[in-house]
């Protein structure tokens, strides 16, 4: 391999190398950000409040055309799962 095919080549791995680090570094500011409403979120979700949503919408007392994906049954237990699965491969990679 010629000398400028080389460098080229190492350059290009630079630039790769550098703007994976700035996305995960967005990425894990990011998740910083929400754990202080992922915390809400679990919350509501573990509380009676929840519960009293659930039965309102499943008796129709809701508005059709409000998004209602917080009441599906798995979709925040399904994204807790997630978020603490993340935290165990951060705490792994020491």
């Amino acid at each position: 391999m010629k000398r400028e095919e080389r460098i080229a080549k190492y350059e290009e791995i630079l630039d790769r190398a550098e703007e994976t680090a700035q996305q995960l570094e967005a990425a894990l500011d990011a998740y910083r950000k929400i754990q202080p409403d992922l915390a809400k979120l679990e919350k509501y979700y573990t509380g009676p409040q929840w519960k009293k949503d659930y039965e309102a919408d499943e008796k129709g007392r809701l508005p059709a055309g409000l998004k209602r994906g917080v009441l599906s049954e798995d979709g925040i237990y399904n994204l807790l799962e997630r978020y603490r699965e993340l935290k165990e491969q951060f705490s792994s990679d020491d």
